[in-house]
């Protein structure tokens, strides 16, 4: 893992008068799942939207693929933005769209299918791959929150990204529920082999997807490694989140 897929230096972001990040530094490299940890207002759900395009930094660098996210145009972000997955809090489903409906959009208003037989068979694939086949003709009224949660996934995931950014994923989930959906985060970096940048406050969810931590505080990271080794660290913030 020694490419960098996301690479940002001295990342800073205000609004108004508040700074909520003073000078991030961050790599995500290729193949890897990166958790970002963070008590509530620390600047992780901003760090996020800034690395989608969502907010525009103020200064420092965010290069994504080797480019700065600033220099790209129009047409170059609406590339980056098929290559970079983002999974929402609350999964954002289309209430008015059948499960079914709600994975042909992207496939047919972004990357243009048309063949109807082709677009189905993507459909299926990725339902069966989060344990959904069954839900193709629900609606999102008629599912719990883990299987909208699992619906966004595979709504991401069809198309194709290189990098994942989840924003909270097991928010609102009961822990069995939680836990699942952290383990089908594993089972899609290993099958599609995402780049992916995970926020979350659940530390059963770091446990279960991290290969790397870092631990958000004030606008600034403050602590990087393993699971293990944060744990294990001497640093009472850190360890206050094992606790």
């Amino acid at each position: 893992m020694d490419e960098a897929v996301i690479a940002i230096r001295d990342l800073k972001k205000s609004f108004g008068t508040k700074e909520v990040l003073s000078g991030i530094n961050m790599d995500l490299f290729k193949g890897e799942n990166l958790v970002v940890l963070g008590k509530s207002g620390q600047g992780k759900s901003v760090a996020i939207k800034c690395m989608v395009g969502l907010l525009t930094h103020d200064s420092g660098s965010l290069k994504i693929f080797g480019k700065e996210i600033k220099d790209r145009s129009e047409e170059e972000m609406k590339e980056l933005r098929i290559k970079t997955g983002f999974l929402f809090q609350s999964a954002a489903l289309y209430d008015s769209m059948t499960v079914e409906e709600n994975l042909e959009f992207p496939l047919t208003r972004v990357l243009k299918l048309t063949d109807r037989d082709e677009i189905r068979q993507k459909i299926e694939e990725l339902l069966e791959g989060v344990g959904l086949l069954d839900a193709i003709d629900k609606m999102p009224s008629d599912l719990s929150g883990g299987m909208r949660k699992r619906v966004g996934l595979a709504r991401t995931l069809i198309m194709k990204p290189e990098i994942m950014l989840y924003d909270e994923p097991t928010t609102g989930l009961d822990p069995i529920t939680s836990r699942e959906i952290s383990e089908l985060i594993l089972q899609m970096q290993k099958k599609y082999k995402t780049s992916s940048v995970i926020i979350t406050h659940d530390m059963e969810c770091a446990r279960i997807t991290a290969d790397r931590l870092l631990v958000m505080n004030d606008g600034v990271f403050v602590a990087e490694g393993n699971y293990e080794q944060l744990e294990n660290g001497q640093d009472e913030l850190v360890r206050s989140f094992f606790k």
